[in-house]
This record gives structure tokens, sequence and C-alpha cells, in this order.
């Protein structure tokens, strides 16, 4: 666990951020709902708790996805980027129960609202902090290639819009105080919206940990780089692909006219994974080759 704890990576590094723009918001926004018992506010200062559990959490399964490859797990610790993401996904969901119960009673005992104005320009700074958090953490997710970093930035996203939602509703109050039902209304919104936001980064994370096939693009890309190379005695069969964080697994047969010789086979695998490498720097290939003729050559690689 203490080496988990270790900053290895740059993906490591933006989480810290992810963590201090967490606990920034979460003052200023329990502060905003404290001074004014907006349950729409609650609802954005619990969210705000939810980034702040993820980021640690997030911290903590990267410092594993960055452990080299070892006895046990030879292939590398990448995938626990997807438990990340999931978890998030996950703890996305239960603050939208909670927020969604908040709302409910919010509608069945409303409580006068205090200091709005204040309020409100507190929760307006926070969202200017999610907002600037946000934006760095999509650049390096872009950048690393990282899911989980990419769950951390849109869950901020969310939490951006969800937060100028409150903002616009609570707004309307000090214009029509008497309308105290938007209030718990917004509350309710935010609830559903982060439900889908939730509920998303967990398919994508399930996908991952399934080994899915890669993107469309990106296997088309890998395909045209083998075929490009492809003498025309050679053929490929049986392409699959497939990712864990930032490295793509690519395998594949390889028929090659039965009197080739070892050496003649081998420098055209090389050239094929460095046309794929060229595609994707951090690839792990593996490459069948099988004689032609052999009608074995063409069944299904296990």
């Amino acid at each position: 666990m203490r080496a988990m704890l270790v900053i290895r990576s740059r993906v490591q590094r933006a989480m810290v951020w992810s963590m201090a723009a967490a606990l920034a918001t979460m003052a200023l926004k329990f502060g905003a709902w404290a001074l004014t018992d907006s349950v729409g506010l609650l609802s954005d200062a619990v969210e705000s708790l939810v980034n702040l559990a993820a980021a640690v959490l997030g911290f903590v399964l990267l410092g594993l996805a960055a452990m080299p490859a070892d006895e046990k797990h030879p292939f590398g610790h990448e995938k626990a980027e997807y438990f990340s993401s999931s978890a998030e996904g996950l703890m996305i969901l239960l603050a939208a129960g909670s927020i969604a119960w908040t709302a409910i009673n919010g509608f069945i005992n409303p409580v006068p609202l205090g200091k709005l104005g204040i309020g409100l320009l507190l929760s307006l700074l926070a969202t200017g902090v999610n907002a600037l958090a946000a934006w760095w953490l999509m650049r390096v997710a872009h950048e690393e290639k990282s899911l989980a970093v990419e769950a951390g930035a849109h869950h901020l996203l969310t939490d951006v819009l969800t937060s100028v939602g409150v903002l616009l509703a609570l707004g309307l109050l000090l214009i029509f105080p008497g309308a105290w039902w938007l209030d718990p209304l917004i509350a309710l919104i935010v609830a559903l919206n982060i439900v889908r936001t939730g509920i998303s980064l967990m398919a994508r994370s399930f996908d991952g940990l399934m080994d899915m096939q890669l993107p469309p693009e990106e296997f088309k890309k890998i395909e045209v780089a083998l075929q490009a190379l492809l003498p025309a005695a050679t053929t490929i069969t049986t392409l699959r692909t497939r990712k864990a964080g930032p490295r793509r697994f690519v395998r594949f047969t390889l028929l090659v006219p039965g009197q080739w010789q070892v050496r003649q086979s081998h420098s055209l695998c090389d050239e094929l994974e460095t046309a794929v490498r060229a595609e994707f720097p951090d690839s792990d290939i593996l490459i069948h080759v099988e004689p032609a003729e052999e009608r074995t050559s063409f069944e299904v690689m296990p």
C-alpha cells in the first residue's frame, strides 16, 4: 500500500491537483450552504465531497497502475485505472441518491433561505476553481491516454454544469423570493444529471475490464499500417486488439510462404511491429507466424 502512495507519474500529480481543488471547492460550497440553508447548494457541496473521495482513490490506484510488471502480474498493472473510474462512477451514483433524498425532503419540509447573495458568490468562486481543474485534468488525460484522469475531468465538468444550473435557479429566487420550490427542484435535476454521468463512467470501465476491441478509428489505423507492409505472398488473420490504461495490446496470425526462412519471417515481423508502434508507441504486440499452405493456419488463434 505504501508503494502505491508514491508519486510515480504525471497522472498521479494531476490527481493531487484534483484533491487540492476538491478541498477548496468543498470549503466554499459547504460555506455557501451554511449561510443559505439551500438544498440546491447542499447538493452541489455533496458532489464536491465525492470529487475528493474519487481523487484520493484515483491517486492510489494510479500509483498501482504505474508499477512495473512483476512475477505475479507479467502484463503490468494498468487495468487498475478501470477500477478507479468504475469506483468513481459508483460514488457519483451514491452522491446522486443522497442529493435526490435531500431534494425530496426539501419539497416536504421547505426551509427559508438565508444570505443568498453571499452564498451564490461563494458558489460562483468554487465553480471557477472546478472549471480550471477540469480543464487541466482533461489536458493531462488526452496527453497521457488515461481513462481514470479523464473520468475525474468529466466528473468535475459535470460538477461545473450542475453548479451553473444551481446558480441560475437560485439567482431567480433573488428576483422571485416566493418560488421556494425552485431550490429542491434544481437539486433533483442535479441528481438526475449526475446519474447519467455515473452510469457512463461505469460502462466504459466495464468495457476495459472485459477487454473490449479498440475503438473503430484506432483499429483501422492498425489495420491500414499492417496491410501497407505486407508482401503479395503474405496475409494477416485473426487481428485482435484491446487496451489497458495507455497501453494497446495487438495480436494476429501472419501467414507466410512455407519455404520462407526464419530470418525472413522475423524481419517482416519487426517491420510490422514498428508500423504499429509508429501509430501507438506504447503497444504490446504478439505475432503468430504460420505457413500459408497449412489448412490449420487459417483457424482462429486461441
